[in-house]
């Protein structure tokens, strides 16, 4: 059966333009998003177009400056915006997330040239970026990476192998990181790589158990030439970019999170009260009644640990560790509250013909990409303790 369109959550937003965002993107879930989010997921469809409509409605770039097309908008509204989105699918809430990704190494650490240059067709002209950091040897060890640049002249030639590329094979652009010096993290470099470049190839997208729209890819860089032009900030400062660009991104996973969590407790809410069992909806029940509290409980708590964070990125302050907590904590709440949701429907949530069992597929991946929950717990651990001893 189709999705259920999202419902409305009730959000404190800073801005009269902060809610008219979210009612122009609960507008686009209901009409563009849901309704097809099932057959299309199901069929591994990409919804190319859906991103070209976000692009145009200024939603690809609403973190960044106004001046070179982003929305100007703090962290706080932006992320609400992706809840509602993953609410609608993950692979839309997520494809957006990531390609905010991409984009913050130009934003934050690209020339005034290089910005003006990039950022408008990348913010609102209708591009879809992609993020490459991990290795098939470099996953949770993304520092011994593998992938080389050496200079040729006023170019780099790029060689190696990026693995787990969500957007890999379709993106109009990569931000690449590549060692270019000294092994370890001091000898990484970024580069603004276009995804049509002569020698850059994907392999065969991943077979997943969850997010079967979102082509995620090897993508392989065969003697890539990419122009000094095209080198993000200074050589040998591409893992500090990397790092600094994932405490973000993991906001965005939790923001994702969040969404899935309510579109699956919207799911076992709707199930519970209409379904009948011993002559009354099984809504009436006081053990899933306690079930459905545990979980929305667990969402309201989510979600304002993720504000929290953005409160605290939009006000300059450190938010590293808050950023690893909330992607912990809301992705582990997607898992549980995904998983009740298949137990509140019962036979009917472990069949296909609900999305339930597919909210908690997607789920899943939420507690793996952009860090594990386990290399979550180790940045906060740092951050309360100092670094391991070795």
């Amino acid at each position: 059966m189709p999705d259920r369109a999202p419902q409305p959550v009730d959000r404190q937003l800073p801005t009269d333009e902060a809610r008219e965002l979210i009612s122009l993107v609960r507008d686009i879930a209901v009409r563009e998003i849901a309704p097809q989010a099932a057959e299309e997921e199901d069929a591994g469809t990409f919804p190319r177009a859906l991103f070209t409509l976000l692009s145009r409605s200024g939603l690809l770039g609403l973190p960044y400056a106004g001046e070179y097309g982003g929305g100007d908008q703090p962290y706080e509204v932006y992320l609400q915006v992706l809840e509602e989105l993953a609410a609608a699918r993950l692979t839309v809430g997520l494809g957006v997330s990531v390609h905010t990704l991409a984009s913050y190494a130009t934003a934050a650490y690209g020339t005034k040239e290089q910005r003006a240059e990039h950022l408008p067709a990348m913010l609102g002209g209708g591009l879809l970026g992609a993020y490459g950091l991990s290795e098939p040897s470099s996953g949770s060890d993304a520092a011994s990476l593998r992938t080389k640049a050496v200079r040729d002249g006023d170019a780099w030639v790029l060689t190696g192998t990026k693995a787990w590329i969500t957007h890999g094979g379709i993106a109009d652009f990569y931000t690449v990181m590549a060692r270019t010096g000294e092994d370890g993290s001091r000898g990484i470099t970024a580069f603004l790589v276009p995804g049509d470049a002569e020698g850059l190839s994907a392999a065969a997208p991943e077979r997943k158990m969850g997010m079967k729209g979102s082509p995620t890819a090897q993508i392989h860089l065969d003697g890539v030439r990419v122009p000094d032009s095209r080198r993000i900030g200074e050589e040998g400062q591409g893992f500090a970019i990397a790092l600094s660009a994932l405490d973000s991104g993991r906001l965005g996973i939790a923001a994702c999170a969040i969404g899935v969590a309510q579109a699956a407790l919207d799911e076992a809410v709707a199930y519970a009260a209409q379904r009948r069992q011993f002559g009354r909806p099984i809504a009436d029940f006081q053990g899933l009644r306690f079930m459905l509290a545990d979980m929305a409980t667990r969402i309201e708590a989510g979600r304002a640990l993720y504000l929290a964070a953005a409160r605290l990125r939009d006000a300059d302050l450190p938010f590293a560790k808050q950023a690893a907590m909330a992607k912990l904590f809301c992705t582990d709440t997607a898992m549980d509250v995904t998983t009740d949701a298949v137990q509140i429907l019962g036979g009917y949530g472990y069949t296909a013909d609900f999305p339930a069992e597919r909210y908690l597929r997607e789920a899943k991946v939420l507690q793996i990409v952009e860090g594990t929950n386990q290399i979550q717990r180790m940045v906060i651990g740092r951050h309360l303790v100092g670094p391991e001893s070795r």
